[in-house]
């Protein structure tokens, strides 16, 4: 009995062993088609220098850039001017460095919805019916929350920044210059943390169907998320009261959508 026993539980140590590996494999896959997909998109971002740096990365450089004129349009008093800030660098290689970084980032955001794909398809053959249900058009409205949010820091949160950065001074000896890699760490920044910042709804969202958090419970700690989401807009904005408002508004009334969100699904 023993023998047979132990050649019972040696099989099904096998079969568990090999359910992980398959697995893993299934993992490997998915992780590899990402890789590829981003390496793609880094190299087709890579061979467009001229487009990515003097439209998008210098774009909020430019005093005719869209934002600017947008809030002139509404008033003399909402005026904003960049000034004349001429990037730098500081090392020989630095331009080939700072070129392959923005590259693979712009391919990140590009390629979210191809990565939140492949994602769900590695968790989705271990959901039930009901749960794929649930979570019907979650790959569009993440995605959309991530781009809408990618948007504001580009088009909101970075120029008002470099117009806040730029005019201040500390002394008239003090030339006002940034290098090539805190322009690009900072238009980085500002688009990929504020896209990532509004995925609160989603997160709320599996947090409710999980029964996790509930409406009571945000409604209960509403204050204490208010100084969590100041200390966010204050982390991801440089100090100044304008950008950090900015930032605080939306995300508060994400918060507030959140509400509404735990409210229908919690249980």
């Amino acid at each position: 009995m023993s023998i047979f026993g132990n050649k019972r539980n040696s099989a099904k140590h096998d079969e568990a062993e090999m359910s992980f590996l398959d697995h893993f494999d299934v993992l490997r896959k998915h992780l590899f088609r990402v890789a590829l997909i981003v390496c793609i998109f880094t190299i087709i971002v890579f061979t467009q220098k001229s487009f990515v740096f003097d439209t998008i990365i210098f774009g909020p450089l430019n005093k005719d850039f869209v934002t600017y004129r947008f809030f002139c349009g509404l008033s003399e008093i909402t005026c904003f001017d960049p000034g004349q800030i001429r990037p730098i660098t500081r090392e020989l290689s630095e331009q080939l460095t700072v070129h392959l970084k923005i590259s693979f980032f712009i391919a990140l955001i590009l390629a979210f919805p191809f990565i939140l794909n492949e994602i769900w398809k590695f968790i989705k053959p271990g959901l039930y019916d009901k749960e794929i249900k649930a979570t019907k058009g979650m790959i569009i409205s993440t995605t959309l929350l991530f781009y809408f949010g990618s948007l504001f820091g580009y088009f909101i949160i970075a120029p008002l920044s470099i117009c806040f950065l730029a005019s201040y001074n500390v002394s008239d000896r003090v030339e006002n210059t940034a290098t090539l890699t805190s322009l690009v760490d900072s238009m980085t920044m500002y688009s990929l943390s504020t896209g990532l910042v509004f995925e609160l709804p989603i997160l709320v969202y599996f947090l409710s169907k999980l029964g996790i958090m509930g409406p009571e419970f945000m409604r209960t700690y509403r204050r204490h998320a208010i100084v969590v989401i100041a200390i966010i807009a204050a982390l991801i904005t440089p100090p100044d009261v304008t950008s950090m408002m900015l930032v605080m508004f939306p995300l508060l009334g994400l918060y507030e959508a959140s509400i509404f969100i735990a409210k229908r699904h919690y249980k």
